[in-house]
């Protein structure tokens, strides 16, 4: 005799299906309620993945990776960081210069949530965290939440585009320090290039292959036209672009150069250390024959 298990109707499964999953959902911890029996206090570590080739992370910053729960990671550190942390979430929350950004709002209630919960979350920036990545905006939110903040620091784009030009960008014949800035200001204005251009030190402008010509242009107007800069794109990677020109070829380097790939731009007299080793790009070839006459009345 066979014992035949009666059919439910599917309205009924439906149902139950429905009432399952809420029961799950009520049973899931909220965005800022810390779990029961998880590690405690509430954490997360700013980490520096360096300008992009993974073989200039930190040790430090290798054992946090391995170590965590939950990955956020900028837009131009590379992918493959994530076999570094084999057992971690990695969740992409790309910001780059033209293209759709995840807003910072939502980046930082990412790592609350992720946070209370008890999870070791790794918040992995590009260059060096505390250089132009948002960095003091999310401490200070974090802080507020209650979340205690570590910074893994590391090898910053600038650094890395100096060491392929072989320069020092503090070469003591030539200046006495180095500027970091970037190509506008926080309400999208232009930083006062005159009192940059004062100061006697080498630029290292960040973020500006897109206004290149317009802040060649507005250098121009405090410093000799003749004034050497260089250009390193995509620092450290395999796909790595370097020039070296003037502040007169800098007007046309958009021709030549991806503006939408991650750049460097040094202004000043030590990177004229590095010509001679650097292709040019033809433009500003042509542009730096026009100047000779120009350079002699600047002396």
């Amino acid at each position: 005799m066979r014992f035949l298990r009666p059919r439910t109707h599917p309205t009924v499964r439906g149902i139950a299906a429905r009432r399952a999953h809420r029961t799950r959902c009520l049973m899931m911890p909220t965005h800022d309620t810390p779990t029961p029996g998880r590690r405690a206090p509430a954490e997360v570590v700013l980490l520096s993945a360096g300008p992009g080739a993974l073989d200039l992370l930190t040790l430090r910053a290798v054992r946090e990776l391995e170590a965590a729960d939950v990955l956020l990671v900028d837009e131009l550190v590379d992918p493959a960081i994530a076999g570094f942390a084999p057992g971690a979430r990695l969740i992409r929350v790309g910001k780059r210069g033209g293209c759709r950004s995840t807003p910072q709002a939502f980046i930082c209630r990412l790592m609350r949530r992720y946070a209370l919960r008890g999870l070791r979350v790794a918040r992995v920036k590009g260059g060096d965290a505390l250089l132009f990545g948002r960095a003091g905006e999310e401490i200070a939110f974090l802080r507020a939440a209650g979340i205690e903040v570590r910074i893994v620091n590391g090898v910053s784009a600038g650094f890395a585009a100096a060491a392929s030009l072989g320069v020092s960008l503090t070469h003591r014949d030539h200046c006495h320090g180095i500027t970091f800035v970037t190509a506008h200001t926080h309400d999208h204005g232009e930083p006062d290039w005159a009192a940059l251009a004062a100061t006697g030190t080498t630029l290292a402008i960040y973020m500006g292959m897109r206004r290149a010509g317009a802040l060649g242009a507005a250098l121009r107007r405090h410093l000799p036209a003749a004034t050497p800069v260089a250009i390193v794109q995509s620092a450290s990677r395999p796909d790595e672009l370097r020039w070296l020109t003037t502040l007169a070829g800098l007007e046309d380097v958009a021709d030549v150069l991806d503006p939408g790939a991650p750049g460097v731009i040094f202004v000043g007299e030590a990177v004229g250390e590095a010509s001679g080793r650097l292709p040019r790009p033809a433009v500003a070839a042509r542009a730096d024959a026009d100047l000779r006459g120009e350079a002699l009345a600047f002396a």
